[in-house]
């Protein structure tokens, strides 16, 4: 005579086992589709900044103290005026997402040897917001007046020479997220009055890198 309570038993939890198996099929299904709808929600949010391009309008750069640097389509600037050295570069958002630039940092350097991202902490912050719309130009500005600053005196060097510099730029999106460093190399532009910005080298912050 069959066990009928024993093949109860048996069909539930068979049962069970399959609702466990179609529950954990469509968790992970769900959960599959929430990291795609993230990257998609993401990538639109995504700046990338980029040196403007030559035909670009001229940015007019203003700091604090009224020095003014006028800086040309895919150019840069390195200048000294008494005891301050005054920076800028020229850029386009190629990206999706506005960019905002939270620091930066610089080196003198006439080539990128170094490949290590930059840690940090080696970041200055910016004195205020620069922004720079996706699909638009805008720039980037810094400036050293502290003579007791570790580069200073290379920078001032740098500028007086002709020197090239490496400035690297700490950005990310409006929520503050999807940091990225992009590396920039200033060198003197023969074909134009001032100096010409190439980046060099990305690295991203908060997520993998590509390479």
């Amino acid at each position: 005579m069959a066990d009928w309570v024993t093949i109860s038993s048996l069909a539930t939890a068979g049962g069970t086992l399959v609702l466990a198996v179609a529950t954990f099929s469509s968790v992970k299904s769900a959960n599959r589709s929430a990291r795609v709808a993230e990257r998609s929600l993401l990538a639109g949010l995504r700046p990338v900044l980029i040196p403007s391009h030559e035909d670009d309008s001229l940015e007019r750069v203003r700091f604090g103290d009224g020095r003014v640097l006028t800086v040309s389509g895919h150019g840069a600037a390195m200048e000294v005026e008494g005891e301050n050295v005054y920076l800028a570069i020229a850029l386009r958002n190629g990206g999706s997402g506005l960019a905002v630039i939270h620091g930066w940092r610089v080196e003198v350097a006439e080539r990128a040897a170094a490949v290590a991202r930059p840690e940090l902490d080696d970041f200055r912050r910016q004195q205020r917001d620069l922004y720079v719309p996706a699909g638009e130009t805008g720039f980037w500005q810094g400036a050293i007046r502290d003579r007791d600053d570790p580069s200073y005196e290379p920078l001032r060097a740098a500028a007086r020479r002709g020197a090239g510099v490496m400035v690297d730029l700490l950005y990310g999106d409006h929520e503050g997220g999807q940091r990225t460093i992009a590396r920039f190399a200033i060198r003197p532009w023969e074909e134009v009055e001032g100096d010409r910005a190439d980046v060099v080298r990305y690295w991203n912050v908060d997520r993998e890198d590509p390479r």
